[in-house]
């Protein structure tokens, strides 16, 4: 037997007198009702978007505990379980946007058994269609555009979504809201805003185009911590999926810019030889460009005051690790770059001046966070979400020393004794890049012995000949010796905390190190990830290299991680 001939008979519908609703519902009960007494179906559908957003299980804090708040399907059944006109229209609502087609026939049978009677519209819901237009609304300097696009109701009734995507945050949505406008109407108020602005333009789009676009953007958004929020998103998320899903499916979304190396590399030596590139640093310019390219939107000629501020107060001082000396020249570059790239994509002057004012406006803030002790990477995200101090703060630094050593068997087998003076291992090492190893192992041994110690050079062996035996690709690359030599020394140094504060001897500084190679300590950081990669090390950006094995850890270094693990365990 069915649970539907199981259930018990209702008593018979009091025109006059609704059911009472549970004590803990009143405020929703009465907003639904509200909502069907307003003639625009946007009141309803905003209603169950914001209950359906609040109930979304992406939009919860990652690093917190288990919510104590309803899931969806709790909701729907407390709904469920309260039969009357309100909730069988919220239902039917929640069930249409929730994208969920068993919910949708689940709650179609339940109201049909209730007898209630729903709107038209919204009984008909399922027959609403898509305009066969979309708009965008884009602006020269790219950081972001406003996707249009618009449904009809059954009944005539438009609605039209405005969806800001936003690139510099990664191409996801960062804010967007719903109105009973024809989509004429909104993008010519749109335009009306820009007013005569030369550098904003509203033009169609592909409805397939936008809805893939916004369905992306979308499922990034849902999943980007912290979140953004305004007045309407992310309220407004299910009813915009909702709509984006009814245009047509198999259009192109956003694609990344395409920089590989070879067009790097050119854009590079275009600069440089150009009359704004005399004078500047090639290194830190190439930390700059990999920062452009490897991060979103991935377009290293796309400047505005927003990518200024992002660059200057956010990527180089969290993922940068290098002496602030040679980080302070990072300004006076980006006006020289800024100047560069926006003459050669005819970008007006007023944008570049005002593109120009960002760097002096954040200059100030850059050169105080480059000197300063912060948190960078992982770290960073942490402190600025405000967790540090709520988990546990010795839990944490357990971690940090598990991944250091390679985990807890590792750390409780360690020991304090100094390195041996080992020799390199070659039986690993392939014919073909014999003379190439044999170079950088020389470059590796002298400065060792000129700057560091025997322990070092024994680590920097091992690291030499584990990255060959782990993926002998990385050293058939074009590269100079220098260059990798000056990477391994750099990344062992970073393990042993030879640059920090901490106190463990030798400390030498970046620029000592990787100067003694000809190369600049972003450089060798960058190519710090290919090695690490090749050991089988996972590549941070906090600023710090965790090699994952005592093998390459110094005696000092070793005993330190010791003492702070017998400080915590006590």
């Amino acid at each position: 037997m069915s649970k539907r001939t199981r259930r018990p008979p209702r008593k018979p519908r009091r025109p006059a007198k609704r059911a009472a609703p549970r004590r803990d519902e009143p405020d929703l009960i009465e907003q639904v009702s509200s909502a069907l007494g307003d003639h625009d179906p946007l009141t309803l559908l905003g209603l169950a978007s914001t209950l359906l957003a609040a109930l979304d299980p992406r939009s919860r804090n990652p690093f917190g505990g288990p919510s104590d708040g309803p899931s969806r399907d709790e909701m729907v059944e407390t709904m469920m379980a309260v039969p009357m006109a309100e909730t069988s229209a919220l239902l039917t609502a929640v069930a249409a946007l929730s994208g969920d087609e068993v919910l949708r026939r689940r709650v179609r049978r339940e109201v049909a058994d209730r007898d209630d009677l729903v709107p038209r519209w919204l009984a008909d819901l399922h027959r609403t269609t898509a305009a066969p237009q979309a708009f965008e609304v884009t602006h020269v300097l790219g950081d972001g555009d406003n996707v249009v696009v618009t449904v009809t109701l059954p009944g005539g009734r438009a609605l039209t979504a405005v969806v800001y995507i936003d690139h510099n945050m990664g191409t996801l949505v960062k804010d967007a809201f719903v109105v009973s406008t024809p989509l004429e109407d909104v993008v010519e108020r749109l335009r009306d805003a820009a007013g005569p602005d030369p550098d904003t333009t509203a033009r169609p789009v592909d409805p397939a185009d936008a809805r893939a676009r916004i369905v992306d953007a979308v499922a990034l958004g849902a999943v980007t911590f912290p979140p953004f929020e305004t007045d309407t998103w992310p309220a407004a998320r299910p009813l915009v999926s909702w709509m984006a899903g009814l245009l047509p499916a198999g259009g192109t979304g956003y694609e990344r810019p395409g920089w590989d190396d070879a067009a790097v590399a050119g854009l590079t030596e275009r600069f440089l030889a150009s009359a704004f590139g005399t004078g500047q640093d090639r290194d830190l310019l190439s930390s700059v460009l990999w920062l452009a390219t490897d991060h979103s939107p991935g377009d290293p000629m796309r400047w505005s005051p927003t990518a200024v501020e992002i660059m200057l107060l956010d990527r180089i001082p969290r993922k940068i690790v290098d002496d602030p000396e040679h980080l302070a020249a990072a300004p006076a570059l980006l006006r020289a770059f800024i100047r560069f790239c926006h003459q050669e994509r005819g970008v007006r002057t007023e944008l570049t001046e005002q593109t120009l004012a960002a760097v002096d406006a954040f200059e100030p803030e850059y050169q105080q966070l480059i000197r300063s002790d912060r948190p960078q990477g992982p770290a960073a995200l942490l402190a600025a979400m405000g967790m540090f101090g709520e988990p546990d703060p010795s839990e944490i630094a357990l971690d940090f020393l598990r991944e250091a050593v390679g985990g807890q068997a590792a750390l409780d087998a360690l020991d304090a004794d100094p390195l041996p003076d080992e020799p390199f291992v070659w039986a690993d090492v392939p014919d073909d890049i014999h003379d190439r190893v044999g170079a950088m192992l020389e470059l590796v041994d002298s400065c060792c012995t000129e700057l560091l110690d025997v322990e070092y050079r024994t680590a920097c062996r091992r690291l030499l000949a584990d990255a060959v035996a782990g993926d002998p690709e990385v050293f058939r690359r074009r590269s100079r010796p220098a260059a990798t030599a000056a990477a391994i020394c750099w990344t062992v140094g970073k393990a042993n905390s030879l640059f920090d504060r901490e106190p463990v001897t030798p400390k030498r500084a970046v620029k000592d190190v990787t100067g003694y190679f000809g190369a600049a300590g972003s450089s060798a950081s960058q190519r710090s990830g290919p090695l690490l990669r090749a050991i089988g090390a996972q590549a941070r950006q906090d600023g710090q290299v965790d090699l994952g094995s005592p093998r390459y850890l110094t005696g000092p270094r070793r005993a330190r991680i010791l003492d702070r693990y017998r400080a915590l365990e006590d």
